[in-house]
């Protein structure tokens, strides 16, 4: 078997037997591309393929591809995922990727923005043309819902429930969840469906994607993460569209929501996940600590 068969052999099973999302199925076939490239260039076959090796691997993409502490972790997961199916097809005997130790992650604070900013944002948005109307209410939705940009890609019409004020949405592993989301949201939704979605969509348009562009078609992340970057840099903020996501977490910490409840509505499978934003909360005590305590003048003297 040639390694473009294997490769489209694992990635079936990715989908069908370990029921994988298409971004994650995307993401292993990506590094395991890259592996059997290396495994070529070497001249080595997979059956004598060792952790050592492996970890040289791992060295090579560090050094050349300069990958994070996460990426690594992410490559060895795929790695392991792959032998498993290499095993099942007796192409070899264990799984050498299973004795890597994956990096501890570094803990990187989300940035975020408060709800002032969130508004000033959405305020650059020119909601009386179909698409800005179409950005103002996505924008809005991803934020009072705490939405993933793959999430909000692939709702449809019939998944919205706008006097409920809720969505079903799919998240990683295409795990189904309830989000909620706000009046606010709920408004531009209906205005965006009355009209802007409408003319957007045109006469013979039948797809039932919420979110369409003007050629009538499902809008991509790619789009979304362009025009979201648009109205950003005009209102001089974060360019990172997910920051509305850790924005909508933090609001609801900050609220006094507990972390189980944040976790479920985030759609976390580990709780320690969720947990990054109490961080989050820390970092933004601290620096209004730093920024609103009064500095204090007084000298040893004047100390009674």
């Amino acid at each position: 078997m040639n390694s473009s068969d294997l490769l489209a052999r694992y990635c079936s099973r990715l989908l069908a037997i370990e029921r994988r999302s298409l971004l994650t199925k995307e993401s292993y076939r990506l590094e395991i591309k890259n592996f059997l490239e290396y495994l070529d260039s070497k001249k080595m076959l997979l059956k004598n393929t060792d952790a050592a090796f492996l970890t040289e691997y791992l060295a090579m993409r560090k050094k050349e591809n300069k990958i994070s502490s996460r990426s690594t972790a992410k490559a060895i997961s795929a790695l392991r995922s792959f032998f498993r199916f290499a095993i099942d097809e007796k192409l070899v005997k264990d799984n050498p990727a299973d004795i890597l130790e994956i990096p501890k992650r570094k803990i990187n604070i989300p940035e975020v923005m408060d709800k002032k900013t969130v508004e000033s944002l959405l305020g650059k948005i020119d909601a009386s043309k179909p698409q800005g109307c179409r950005d103002k209410c996505l924008f809005e939705l991803i934020y009072s819902a705490g939405l993933r940009v793959s999430e909000v890609v692939n709702l449809n019409i019939k998944d919205i429930d706008i006097e409920g004020g809720s969505a079903k949405v799919k998240g990683k592993g295409n795990k189904e969840r309830l989000v909620l989301f706000g009046k606010k949201a709920g408004g531009l939704l209906k205005e965006y469906l009355k009209s802007a979605r409408v003319e957007l969509a045109g006469k013979t348009n039948k797809t039932q994607a919420l979110f369409i562009s003007r050629n009538g078609k499902r809008l991509s992340r790619k789009g979304i993460w362009k025009n979201y970057a648009k109205f950003a840099f005009i209102a001089g903020t974060s360019s990172h569209i997910h920051t509305l996501r850790h924005s909508f977490a933090t609001s609801l910490l900050a609220g006094g929501a507990d972390l189980r409840t944040v976790q479920e509505l985030l759609g976390h499978a580990d709780l320690s996940t969720t947990q990054i934003y109490t961080h989050v909360d820390t970092a933004i005590l601290r620096e209004n600590h730093r920024r609103y305590l009064p500095k204090l003048n007084t000298t040893d003297s004047e100390i009674i």
